[in-house]
């Protein structure tokens, strides 16, 4: 019986903790929990992560289609690589039209590019 215990903790350890990856479109609803959105960094970008007010820009889906969703983001430095065109991952809730950011991953775009072939002489 302890067994069968440790197992389903286990699990709604694990299944209880995820957190889904959506698309900005994705966002029609309020989320209460834990959200991660990828996109493109679109517009521009205000403010200071470490500030009461934040660190503000706002996200498209990929490919910069679809309405751009604002990010009110609060924590660590963003990566250097962090600008506008640059694709994220950010991590945070959804409320009130908005993402409040905890943390961003950017993605480095040359490891998604195709790679690139010489032609024979």
């Amino acid at each position: 019986m302890a067994g069968v215990l440790a197992v389903f903790l286990v699990y709604t350890a694990i299944a209880g903790n995820s957190t889904p990856t959506l698309k900005p479109s994705q966002l029609a609803a309020d989320h209460p929990s834990k959200v991660e959105v990828e996109g493109v960094v679109v517009g521009k970008i205000v403010g200071d992560s470490h500030s009461a007010g934040g660190l503000r820009f706002a996200v498209r889906d990929l490919g910069g289609k679809g309405v751009a969703v604002p990010v009110v983001y609060h924590g660590d430095t963003p990566p250097p690589l962090f600008a506008t065109g640059r694709s994220v991952l950010v991590s945070g809730r959804y409320s009130g039209g908005r993402v409040s950011g905890t943390d961003i991953v950017t993605k480095c775009p040359s490891k998604y590019a195709p790679a690139k072939t010489t032609a024979a002489s």
